[in-house]
């Protein structure tokens, strides 16, 4: 069953659910007031999560449908609940153990937490997280070839992607988080998709939960004349009136956005549009991998109040990496083809 099927079923609770988000808008319409630091700046400080469940790309066949409507977003957000709970109910403890070999899926659902959201800005309910192009999908360059430095390696004659911590991904490493969660740009991913971001008059500080990094911007100043590799690249920012406008390059050569080379510049943009919500903006451009810059908004939400960002320890205690090149080592003396 599709996910808009069910609209006639859900019909009371949707129409519910839109008078109540209705009413709450109308009244933070009506009583916000843009909060400033002392040099009189928009204040971003706070934690925030970009936890969705909107996808990066626009599935196919919503072609160029770039928003739901209240109602289907709504339905949307049900379907996701249910199969959150599904993928939550206990196992079997009598079940067959698996017999395909698959031991890819390392975690089970208690673990997952993107939330159940569709991206909501103002009004507008995303089908997806770019916007442009229009048909919401990354113009990848036709034929592309991955021009990260990892893949590089391991293209190399004689070269296995087992061989070498070098050769494994930055995640893998407790380096730099999974997927782009550590940015730029910042994209949700499965789990611990929060920031916590601190201000002062020439600084901008954005702590990133997963894994640990903390991307420290100056305000007003330009990218130095020399290059400098760093972790999540040399980011500058400057303010657009209320927008806070931040611009990255030089990544780090082992960093790569989906293959992503290193002309790779990421322009973001932070835009507070209520008390509880930034609208962040970001858009990529590198002509190596793409055909034409290409831009995304994700809602920015704040946490409650009284949370906190607990430390992320990726490495203590992290037997799986020896254990990642124990089996490969393993592997090669005892292949599992052999009689």
């Amino acid at each position: 069953m599709s996910p808009l099927s069910t609209k006639r079923a859900h019909r009371p609770a949707i129409l519910l659910y839109l008078l109540v988000s209705l009413a709450a808008g109308t009244s933070v319409a009506q009583e916000w007031t843009m909060p400033r630091t002392a040099d009189g700046k928009p204040d971003l400080q706070g934690i925030w999560t970009n936890a969705t469940q909107t996808p990066l790309q626009r599935p196919a066949d919503l072609g160029s449908k770039g928003f739901f409507t209240a109602e289907e977003a709504a339905a949307q957000e049900e379907s996701w609940r249910r199969y959150i709970e599904n993928r939550s109910a206990d196992s079997d403890p009598d079940r067959a153990p698996p017999t395909d070999g698959n031991t890819d899926l390392g975690y089970n659902n208690f673990w997952v937490d993107r939330g159940t959201n569709v991206i909501e800005i103002n009004g507008e309910y995303r089908t997806s997280i770019v916007v442009d192009p229009e048909d919401g999908r990354i113009p990848m360059v036709e034929g592309f070839r991955n021009n990260s430095l990892i893949s590089e390696f391991r293209n190399r004659p004689g070269v296995e992607s087992y061989d070498s911590y070098e050769l494994r991904p930055l995640g893998e490493r407790c380096l730099l988080s999974f997927g782009s969660s550590s940015g730029p740009p910042m994209l949700p991913v499965m789990y611990n998709n929060n920031y916590q971001i601190v201000q002062t008059g020439d600084h901008v500080v954005i702590l990133v939960e997963m894994v640990h990094d903390a991307r420290i911007i100056p305000l007003g100043k330009d990218h130095p004349d020399t290059d400098f590799n760093k972790w999540m690249g040399d980011s500058v920012g400057y303010w657009e009136g209320d927008t806070l406008v931040v611009k990255t390059r030089d990544f780090h050569p082992l960093q790569s956005f989906r293959g992503s080379s290193d002309q790779t510049v990421v322009t973001e943009t932070f835009e507070l549009i209520g008390p509880d919500k930034i609208k962040y903006g970001f858009t990529i451009e590198d002509p190596a991998t793409f055909t034409r810059p290409w831009s995304g908004e994700i809602a920015m939400n704040r946490r409650a109040a009284g949370e906190s960002i607990y430390e992320y320890a990726c490495h203590e205690g992290n037997y799986a990496f020896t254990g990642i090149l124990a089996g490969a080592r393993r592997l090669e003396v005892d292949p599992p083809d052999a009689p």
